[in-house]
């Protein structure tokens, strides 16, 4: 009987712990498919939603990774580029949890990424990498992040392109 009661305790205090965790959901997408998967995640884990967005947005000619000379390019073949933000999010102190959500570009995350997290406090908190990519693992830019970002807690992530809710209900743990 003291068993019993001792799990019912345990099992309280962790759904109690889980549902006083306050989620964001950050999110990068320069053509609306990362956008679909944030908002699907979202929904599901019942959290805020902050889309990371470039001060100078993004044109199509901007992201011809064909092109040597566009922006995206050239950004992404030197390593300290950091694209200027439109917005922070002030408020960021307030979440435990932050789902990160990108679309794989080259490899890795997008630059925008290290702006967004070099211009918040994201120490103590714990990041869930998400990434649509038209072929590229997820795994590369995880490994990535983890070696720019040695002090914070980001776990491995999962590559998303058009999940199901089953697969979006089993990434946030529902």
């Amino acid at each position: 009987m003291n068993r019993l009661i001792i799990l019912t305790a345990l099992i309280f205090i962790a759904m109690t712990t889980n549902a006083q965790q306050k989620i964001l959901v950050a999110y990068f997408s320069a053509t609306g498919t990362t956008k679909a998967v944030a908002e699907k995640i979202a929904a599901e884990a019942g959290a805020d939603i902050f889309r990371i967005e470039p001060k100078e947005a993004y044109t199509s000619a901007d992201l011809d990774w064909t092109n040597k000379q566009s922006r995206t390019t050239i950004e992404m073949n030197d390593a300290s580029s950091r694209p200027e933000l439109k917005s922070t999010n002030s408020e960021i102190a307030k979440y435990d949890v932050v789902y990160i959500g990108y679309p794989i570009w080259w490899y890795v995350a997008p630059h925008i990424i290290n702006s967004f997290i070099e211009a918040h406090d994201l120490s103590g908190k714990t990041i869930i990498p998400f990434a649509t990519s038209g072929g590229s693992p997820i795994g590369p830019t995880v490994k990535d992040l983890r070696e720019h970002y040695p002090s914070l807690t980001i776990n491995d992530g999962q590559l998303l392109n058009r999940p199901s809710k089953q697969t979006i209900s089993s990434f946030v743990g529902k």
